[in-house]
């Protein structure tokens, strides 16, 4: 029977929870979308030299923390989250020198840098993916993704039905270097997102050295995209709905990658980082936010639950109970660039029916908003949100108690959503587009070189 800490009765020793050092305990992040947050140069783009303008009003909000959404080189399929260098500034961004210059203004304005890192699948133009098609079947090169022969005549078929979460097939055939038709990929998302094989250690071993690059150049932590379905079942057996079998529990070797991701992260000093990205059930997630794994894991269930008090309570009561048995605490968010803004998703009226469900990253064609109650919910959702034990993040406009853009013209549409459920689904776009800075006309600020020539 373990002892009990007088400072925390009914909670083991090795999980006490008197670490005043940890500021990433209770601190209120504020995730910044670079593409939608502010131009620098007048190109109609956000870039990091925007962010780094901005800093003064990231400041004033009061905020510990900002968290960037990708801005390594990718070719903007999935608006970087198809990453062909993760050592690199991709130019529609800037470079290293302003990534280096935003650190340096963050720091100097008391505000810690964060940064996505996706480590589930890399861009198809990746030089890790391209030497994989060049190299052919049973190569080592092969080795570092999901590589598998077909099935029926010719191996014509794909190997599993697996389904990808953007809709279609998850897997794509390629041509072997004789110009037959070879060996499938696997991709949890787009053709273009292929996934990584994380029992390969050499896929390990190049994260542990990307978190050291970014690491040394002073960020303070990592949100890590997709985090829990690094490890799949590598039989690949059909599924009777076509879900990916993704193992979770203790036994996965997800753990122990995490755990030795954190080793790198306790080599640095200032207490250094990682909040997870994982819609597992609660006691699921709290494996993921032990002392050895990682420090936050986002509590999605508060995200999903409808406008009920009951549901409400719930999510918070069963995700506070969670967190506490590992000593972790708990990260709270209602908004993030892949749900509806919430003073849409509480401005419509939730039905039995499941016609809509709040979080959902599809658009609704036809469901009526109400921007007076919606706004009215989520900013006392905010208030909430902010006053639970815990860390908070806050999605950019959030703030300004920006609604979703759900009339943008297809010709607009940009998310792979869109195109792989065939158009049935709008995808995320409505809650990606830029802030408005100033001004009573478009672009109201966003590109301020364009604006003042």
């Amino acid at each position: 029977m373990p002892s009990l800490t007088a400072n925390n009765p009914g909670m083991p020793d090795e999980f006490s929870t008197d670490r005043p050092s940890e500021w990433w305990r209770t601190a209120v992040f504020y995730q910044i979308y670079p593409r939608s947050f502010a131009d620098s140069n007048g190109d109609g783009l956000g870039d990091l030299a925007g962010v780094t303008a901005h800093l003064d009003y990231v400041a004033s909000l009061g905020v510990d923390a900002i968290w960037l959404s990708p801005f390594m080189l990718s070719p903007q399929v999935d608006h970087g989250y198809d990453v062909a260098d993760y050592r690199s500034v991709d130019p529609l961004f800037g470079t290293l020198a302003d990534f280096d210059e935003l650190v340096a203004a963050a720091h100097r304005a008391g505000i810690k840098v964060t940064i996505d890192i996706v480590p589930n699948h890399t861009s198809d133009q990746h030089e890790w993916f391209r030497a994989a098609v060049a190299a052919g079947r049973g190569s080592a090169e092969r080795s570092r993704y999901l590589f598998r022969d077909g099935r029926g005549p010719n191996g014509d078929l794909p190997p599993n039905n697996w389904r990808s979460v953007f809709g279609g097939p998850s897997w794509t055939r390629v041509r072997e270097p004789d110009g037959s038709s070879g060996q499938w990929y696997y991709h949890l998302f787009a053709p273009e997102q292929p996934d990584l094989n994380w029992r390969n250690p050499e896929v390990l071993a190049e994260f542990e050295d990307i978190f050291r690059f970014w690491l040394d150049r002073g960020v303070d932590g990592f949100r890590i995209d997709v985090s829990d379905a690094l490890i799949k079942d590598d039989a690949f057996p059909d599924t009777d709905d076509g879900s990916p079998i993704i193992p979770k529990d203790d036994a996965s070797g997800v753990h122990e990658i995490y755990r030795s991701l954190r080793r790198v992260m306790d080599e640095y000093p200032g207490d250094r980082m990682a909040v997870v990205e994982t819609g597992a059930p609660d006691d699921v997630v709290a494996l993921f936010v032990r002392p050895d794994e990682m420090h936050l894991a986002f509590s999605f269930r508060f995200v999903h639950a409808s406008w009920s008090a009951q549901q409400i309570r719930t999510a918070i009561d069963a995700s506070l109970t969670a967190a506490q048995r590992v000593a972790a605490p708990t990260t709270w968010v209602t908004d993030n660039h892949d749900t509806i803004r919430s003073v849409s998703r509480y401005g419509r009226e939730t039905t039995t029916s499941g016609a809509y469900v709040p979080g959902s990253m599809a658009h609704i064609d036809g469901a009526q908003v109400d921007l007076d109650l919606g706004t009215r919910r989520a900013r006392a959702m905010a208030l909430l949100l902010l006053a639970l034990p815990g860390a908070a993040y806050i999605y950019n406009g959030q703030e300004l108690g920006l609604p979703n853009v759900d009339d943008l013209p297809d010709s607009a549409l940009q998310d792979p959503i869109w195109e792989r459920s065939g158009h049935s689904e709008r995808g995320r776009d409505g809650c990606r587009i830029p802030l408005p800075w100033s001004g009573p006309a478009a672009p109201y600020g966003f590109s301020a070189v364009a604006e003042n020539p």
